[in-house]
Order: C-alpha cells, then structure tokens, then sequence
C-alpha cells in the first residue's frame, strides 16, 4: 500500500516557523573547513557591490557636464565610466567562480556525509524509512542546498550590501527624497515575512511528497518482474502518479505564493521609485538639486528596489534550503539502535570461532510484542559446524542477524570467543565472519568484481578458485565475456541458483573463522546442490559454520542440530539422536525423507 505523507499539524508549522533560517546553521560545519574560499569569495562579493555603487556617481558627473564646453573633461567621464564597467564585470565573474566551487564542494562533502551515515544503519533503521526517501534526501535535497549555496546566498549578500550602501548614498544625495522611500520599506517588509514563512512549511511539504513519490518508485522497480506477474502495474502507476500529483500540488501552493509575494513587493518598491522621481523632477524645477542628482539618486532608488526584489525572491529559495537542510540533518543525527561502544575492546587474535548465546531474548522493533527469540541459549566450539532447523519464524535468520550485530539482543548476550559483540566495534568482528544470505544479493558488476567483493584484494586466480569450489566457473566461463560479464542490477542476467553459487563463492573467498550459511543451498538442483555440499563440507571442516536450512538432507552431517520453534530452543543434538527422541525434528524428518525414519 502506498505511503503518503502525513499533511503537517499545527505543532509542526508552528516549529517550521519558530526555527525559520536556524537549520542553516547546519550547513556552518561543513563550511568551515574552505574559510578562505569563503573569504575569497566575500572579498570579490564586497568588490563588486561596491564597484555598482560607484557608477551613478560617474553618472551623475556626465549628466551635469553634459552640456559643457570642455569635452576632455566629459571624454574622461565616459571613460572612467567604461572602466568601472570592466571592473564591474571582472568581479562578478571572480565571484561567480568562487562561490560556485564553493558550493560544489560543501554539497560534494555533505553527500559524503549522509551517505556514510546511513550506510552504517542498522536494518532497523530502514524499517522505518523508505531506501527511495534516503537517496531523494542524498539527491533532490542537496540538489537545491547546492543551488541555493552556489547563487543564491551569494545574490544575497550582494543585494544586501547594495541596500545598505545604496540607502546610505540615497540619504548623501538627497535626506527627503530618502525619506520618503523609506516609508515605502514596512510595507514591503511585512509581505515577506508573513508570506515567506507560509512559503517555507509548503517548501517543507513539497520535499515530503517528492521523497515519497521516489520511494515508493524505488519499491515498484525493484520488484517490477512480481507487480507485472501480479498484474499490478495500474495500481502502481495510480500510487505513484497520486504521490506526484500531491508532490505538485504543493508545487503550485508554492509557486502561487512565491508569485503573490513578488508581485506585491516589486510593484511597492517600483511604484515607490515612480512617485519619488516625480517628486524629485519638481525639485529640479525648482532649483532645489541638479539633474545629474536627481538621476544618481534615481539610479541609486532603482538599485535599492531590485535589490528588496532580489532579496524577496532568494528569501523562498532560503527557505526551501532551510527546509531541505532539515532533512538531511535528520539523517545525520538520527538515532541507531545499534552503535559501536566509545571505547570498543579489541577484537581477539585471531579469531577461533568459539560463539556462545546466554539467555538472548529478542522481538523486532517493527514488532515489539512479538518474540522473535525467547531465551534462547547454546554453545558453539571451535571449528563445529552446527545447523538451525525448524519451521518459517521459529527465530533462524534471527539468529544470524542478531550474531552479525545487525540488532542487539533485548536480554542476554552474544559472544565471540568470550567478548560480548557489543564491547566490540562491528566492522573489527564483522570482518572474521562470511555469509551466504537467503536472498544473494548481486551487484550491477562483472561476476569477477561480484565475487571478488568477498576480499577485494583477491587475485584473479584466486577468485576463480573460489568459483571453481562453489560450483559456478562453469556457468561464469561460458557467460559472453566470462568472469568480466556484466551481471545486469540484482544479478538479472542470472538464474536464481546461479546467484546462490555466486554468494558461496564469494562466501569461499573471504576466507574468516566463522561462516555462516542461511538457506544457501535452497535455489539450487540437485547436481549443483551435491557440488556445492561438498566445497561446503570442505570450507567448513577447519572453521566454525553455523547453517540455517528447511532442507535437512542438507545438515544430515552437521556436528549438532539446534531445533527451533516459537524462538525458543527445543531440541539440541545429531541427526540420529533427534530423529531417535522424536519431536519436532522427527516429525520434519519424517515429511522429508521418503524412506521414513525406519532406514535412518
């Protein structure tokens, strides 16, 4: 079903309000570290709007000797005039350039950011985020960080000092004159205050929508062979295209508003310049001030008033960043229910493989009244290969999730030979132990690299050992290219045994104390299967492998068999003791095994 975004309360525009611009000062941190581009760039920015300050003064020099005799001087005037031009154009471009590598940069380094934060999430986290809403957050939302940062804050700051160095200018050349245009300023103030900050809790609102829309787009394509199995393209394209209609929608409500706050803004500040013009035109004659003031005073005039409509206009793309930056401050500082402790023991040398469940009582976040494990307790030595039966949600896959620390346990502990997994860095006890998922995930990669993901410094003879011992250099050599075959997104250039073989493979090659196996073998024929039990049976003879499987013919040689159901251990022993106790394991033996228990 699709997800939709939930419309924003009351309490939340009223936070949207109060915090206004304060979200940007997340941005500071990454700044920081290019201070000196920044001042270069404020430098080039202080230039410029300095040079346009200067050339009314040029302007008005040229007007009151217009009609004079000494053409030398006025040649000099055009001159000067021509060369503040030049300047004029130099800075800009030196500002551009800067502040738009600026940009590039500070967005670059937060991608990064983001990125290497949600990468280290736990899968608890993307229980309750969609993986679509992350990258539309890594993508739109830094997108328009970039924009803002690479333009807009530089038009800013520039328009910004050209109102006050226009306004202050204004007051030398003429006190009423400026008078009289300051009191057209609350009237232009007010609408962008109270316009703006409606137009950033709808920025807010749109940026929801767009992540919504990307995440559920996200969902529909990677799974798009099942929702046109399932004839489910209508309903999917009715979701998605009602998250994009909602999406828009904002964008007209933003759009609307935008337009309203410019039009009354530039239509007060122009109206403005008009009736002050027309008052000065009466003073001129009179007598009261030369033309040439007049035309540096209106120039002045007109560069303040773009300058109030520039910042008009930036203000909702400000608001949009502020908005934008809020939500990847969410990703930076979300909260993992897993992390590694400040101070990590280190992880023993070597690593023998000696794993110990004391008591562990786990229940998925998603599903906090239901036990996914219940005091669950076994010992696993060194180098014994142990296998997990029992019937779907009896806690399997549990077991191997909650051993690679992708959740930590809500009672008890997990051990590695003898230190608790969470007095120990992930990455350092991770890298002691290989899987072989359910679902074998394939990279959009050639086979070699797909492989060779198990330990990338692997040489190319080594990577095709471990195909070799996983059954799969067959079907790799005879693929168009070989091992540099590309293997399409997902592995679609593959059959679902042939990704499995892939897995183990690269299982092979990692080469670590501990191996865990879970269902590897359950996409795979029965000649493959045979192959593949056998480079297992080899793999595992000299490190510990734990083996999660429906299958028992599959674990029939395991050195013991912990029997699982509800979470809970119900039964621990050989093939022959289980099936000779009865229970469960019996009852499953006897469904799987046609010869029945009696030739056991």
């Amino acid at each position: 079903m699709a997800r939709t975004p939930a419309p924003a309360n009351a309490a939340t525009e009223e936070r949207e309000k109060s915090r206004n611009f304060g979200a940007l000062r997340a941005l500071l941190p990454f700044m920081w570290p290019y201070r000196m581009l920044m001042l270069a760039a404020f430098v080039a920015l202080v230039v410029t709007a300095m040079i346009s300050l200067t050339l009314p003064l040029a302007v008005r020099r040229v007007v009151d000797n217009f009609g004079t005799q000494e053409l030398q001087l006025l040649d000099q005037y055009f001159m000067a005039a021509i060369a503040i031009a030049g300047l004029l154009a130099i800075g800009t471009g030196l500002r551009y350039a800067l502040v738009t590598r600026l940009g590039e940069r500070v967005v670059a380094d937060i991608r990064k950011a983001v990125f290497d934060r949600v990468i280290g999430m736990s899968p608890a986290f993307y229980e309750r985020i969609m993986t679509g809403e992350v990258l539309s957050r890594i993508t739109t939302d830094t997108t328009l960080i970039q924009s803002v940062m690479g333009s807009s804050v530089s038009i800013a700051l520039r328009n910004l000092l050209i109102l006050v160095g226009g306004l202050m200018l204004m007051l030398l050349t003429s006190a009423k004159l400026t008078g009289l245009v300051l009191l057209i300023v609350p009237a232009i103030v007010v609408p962008i205050l109270v316009l703006g900050r409606r137009l950033r809790v709808i920025s807010r609102e749109n940026q929801d929508w767009i992540a919504a829309s990307s995440g559920n787009a996200s969902e529909s394509l990677s799974a798009v062979q099942t929702v046109q199995a399932f004839t489910h393209e209508r309903a999917s394209r009715d979701a998605f295209a009602e998250m994009t209609e909602g999406a828009f929608d904002a964008a007209r409500r933003r759009i609307r508003t935008r337009a309203l706050m410019t039009v009354i803004v530039i239509f007060l500040a122009f109206a403005g310049v008009v009736g002050v013009l027309w008052i000065g035109a009466r003073d001129v004659s009179a007598g009261i001030m030369s033309a040439g003031a007049l035309v540096q005073f209106v120039i002045y005039a007109v560069l303040v008033a773009g300058a109030v409509a520039a910042l008009s206009e930036i203000w909702s793309e400000l608001q949009r960043a502020a908005g934008a930056t809020e939500r990847l401050v969410e990703l930076l500082q979300s909260e993992d229910s897993v992390e590694d402790p400040a101070n990590a023991v280190a992880v023993p040398a070597p690593v023998t493989g000696h794993i110990a469940f004391e008591g562990v009582e786990f229940a998925y976040p998603a599903r906090p009244s239901v036990a996914a494990l219940d005091g669950v307790s076994f010992e696993i030595k060194p180098g014994e290969t142990i296998a997990f039966v029992g019937p779907s949600g009896a806690g399997k896959t549990t077991i191997i999730q909650l051993l690679l620390r992708f959740y930590d346990p809500g009672a008890g502990r997990i051990t590695l030979d003898g230190v608790d997994l969470r007095d120990m860095s992930r990455d350092g006890f991770r890298r002691a132990i290989a899987l072989v998922p359910q679902d074998p995930v394939i990279f959009a990669t050639s086979a070699l690299e797909n492989i060779r993901f198990g330990r990338p410094g692997a040489s190319d003879a080594e990577v095709e050992q471990a195909a070799r011992a996983a059954a799969a250099h067959e079907f790799i050599a005879a693929l168009p290219e070989g091992y540099q075959s590309y293997l399409g997104e997902r592995g679609v250039m593959l059959s679902g045994g042939q990704k499995q073989r892939v897995a183990i493979a690269r299982a092979i090659l990692r080469d670590t104390p501990v191996l865990l196996l879970d269902e590897a073998t359950s996409a795979l024929d029965a000649e493959s299967e045979r192959a593949v039990q056998q480079a297992v049976d080899h793999l595992s003879a000299d490190r510990t492998t734990l083996i999660v499987a429906h299958r028992l013919a599959t674990v029939k040689k395991a050195d013991r068999i912990v029997v699982l159901e509800a979470g809970r251990v119900v039964a621990i022993g050989t093939h022959t003791e289980l099936v000779e106790k009865g229970g469960l394991y019996a009852r499953l033996a006897r469904l799987q095994f046609t010869d029945g228990i009696a030739a056991e």
